[in-house]
């Protein structure tokens, strides 16, 4: 079977900076492939080379073609920066963007899909919510019904209640045969929708894989995270039998079972260190993400390769 997405050692630069730097890789049809990264590491320069949006070095295909030769009807694309015409409703904009194809979805229909119905379908996009617009934007990228769809920090903005119900959505998707290529700052979203997931560090794709297995290689113990205000000379003294390091405010105790957490507390209590709560953490992808990356995982902001992206091949037009 032809694989829906491949990048083979594809590199671009901005001037002086290398933004991706040959990236190969190759994401099977119905797959969620799950891309993360520092700000500025080449996600959405990556997106913007599969969907045909910039030259690069290399070769990209998408369903078996050049990006730029695909149907736009076959792929949808939500892209990090998008503003649709504010003085249209929802359903207006839906029924707009559903103009362009020869087969679409049911506007209203694709509203309902993403919690965009009743009066706020009504309403002008410039006086919905951060969030409500977002939510639009997805369902714009939808409305085409395409077989590939890119989602570039797609749930920013949108309340927990909300993300929940997008991801259960594009959970129902994937099941039925939706290609689905997802950059996220949120590593609850990448770990719980993607099959697979890779990690871009300046501009080089680090590794790929399950989720779960890339825990299993670079997620290292679980730990006991202890919030203090103590000072470090104090911690030393603690004498815990564990292996320890301060990060941020916490106290971090490596490799301890949930069994373990009286004795440090006896130690702690011993030394007079006073702390304000206990969390004890299995490893997950953001401890992935510290490792491979050597930097704190930020849950915000934007890249500076990311500027504002034209909704082209699906958003806008092409």
């Amino acid at each position: 079977m032809t694989a829906a997405l491949v990048a083979d050692s594809v590199r671009k630069s901005y001037g002086d900076v290398t933004a991706l730097d040959g990236v190969s890789l190759s994401v099977d049809r119905g797959e969620v492939f799950g891309l993360v990264g520092p700000n500025g590491a080449g996600k959405t320069t990556l997106v913007r080379a599969l969907t045909g949006t910039t030259a690069v070095e290399g070769s990209a295909s998408v369903l078996g073609e050049d990006p730029t030769e695909v149907d736009p009807a076959r792929i949808g694309l939500l892209p990090q920066s998008f503003a649709p015409a504010s003085r249209l409703t929802p359903r207006e904009l839906l029924a707009q963007y559903a103009g362009r194809y020869d087969a679409a979805r049911d506007p209203d229909a694709v509203l309902a899909d993403v919690g965009i119905d009743g009066g706020a379908a009504e309403q002008w996009y410039e006086e919905l919510s951060g969030g409500q617009k977002r939510r639009v934007c997805v369902a714009i990228a939808l409305v085409n019904d395409p077989e590939v769809l890119f989602l570039d920090e797609p749930t920013t903005g949108i309340d927990p209640a909300g993300r929940r119900a997008l991801w259960e959505l594009l959970e129902d998707l994937a099941a039925g045969g939706t290609t689905v290529f997802l950059t996220s700052h949120s590593m609850a979203e990448v770990e719980r929708l993607s099959d697979r997931v890779g990690f871009l560090n300046a501009g080089r794709l680090v590794t790929v894989g399950a989720p779960r297995e890339l825990v299993a290689t670079h997620g290292g113990q679980s730990r006991l995270l202890v919030a203090t205000d103590a000072d470090p000379s104090a911690l030393a003294d603690v004498g815990l039998a564990y292996e320890t390091s301060t990060r941020g405010d916490d106290l971090v105790v490596e490799g301890i079972g949930p069994r373990d957490i009286g004795a440090v507390v006896d130690a702690l209590d011993e030394a007079g260190v006073e702390f304000g709560s206990l969390t004890w953490k299995q490893p997950d992808l953001e401890d992935v993400y510290l490792e491979l990356t050597g930097e704190a995982f930020a849950g915000g902001g934007s890249e500076v390769d990311s500027g504002t992206a034209p909704a082209t091949r699906g958003g806008d037009a092409r």
